[in-house]
Order: C-alpha cells, then structure tokens, then sequence
C-alpha cells in the first residue's frame, strides 16, 4: 500500500466507454481512487451506489471518482449501465495500476489463499499527492467516510 505523502502513481486506463484517463489530466481536482473486487458482487455494488447516490455532494467538493478493478470494458460498461453509475470505472485487467497503488496480492476467504484486489481507496488532493488512505474498506459506511473528509479538506 502507498502511504499518506507519496506522490499518487499515475496511470493510463480506458473506461467503460473506452476513453482513456491519466492521473495527471486531473491535477487541480480531488480524486478518489476505489478499488474493488469485482463488478456487480454484492459489496462491489453496495459501495458503488453509495458512493452513486453521494455524486452531486462529490462534484459540489470539484471531486473525481475513479472505481477500478481489472474487469473489462465491457463488464464495467454493463455495471455502469445496470446500475446508473455516473462516475468513471477503470478497467485493469493487466493489473498494472492496481500492482502499482499495492491492492493486487493474497487474500484468503474461508481458509483459501487467492490473488485478488483488496477492497481500498485512496484519495489524492488536487496536486496529485495521498492525504488519504482507506483500508479494508466497509462497502456501506465508505462513501459517507469520503464525503466527511473532502468536505473537512475543502474548509
């Protein structure tokens, strides 16, 4: 995991649309970058209508929402038409961002190792340095949490 501090790694990712971001294309904003397991799971979709239903408070604060996973286009096109999303999913199915911010690595559920992404977020201030990292994310309470600390950062 990266620490408070750090210079957030950038990156070049295409969304559902297949339009490609950069880190960098988004300096003078916030930015919260979620990572989660898998589309259209049922914590995966929990924490991405919370933080949906939390959008216009998250544009008021001049914020970006990134969710990322290393599903494809196509499953994050699905996802975000399904459920309305009206933020930017990234897809990594190279793994290479989600290797680069520390999510990518052993996880273990009902005493079975696996490789998979651990449910974290980082948000990143408008000059492109972490002020925030979340770990082990709560998919219900994790937009609420975000919203308090932009709102108190934007003071």
């Amino acid at each position: 995991m990266l620490s408070v501090g750090q210079q957030a790694p950038d990156f070049t990712l295409p969304d559902q649309d297949k339009v490609v971001h950069r880190l960098t294309d988004y300096r003078g904003k916030w930015v919260l970058i979620y990572f989660y397991p898998k589309d259209d799971t049922p914590g995966c979709t929990k924490e991405a209508c919370s933080l949906r239903d939390d959008f216009p408070t998250f544009s008021k604060l001049n914020a970006q929402i990134f969710g990322v996973s290393a599903d494809t286009v196509a499953s994050h096109k699905k996802f975000a038409m399904k459920y309305k999303l009206p933020f930017t999913l990234l897809a990594d199915p190279e793994k290479g961002m989600l290797k680069a911010y520390g999510v990518w690595g052993k996880k273990k559920f009902m005493g079975r190792e696996y490789e998979g992404i651990s449910r974290s977020s980082y948000l990143v201030d408008p000059q492109g340095k972490i002020v925030k990292v979340y770990e082990k994310v709560n998919p219900l309470t994790h937009a609420d949490e975000v919203r308090t600390d932009l709102e108190a950062a934007s003071r």
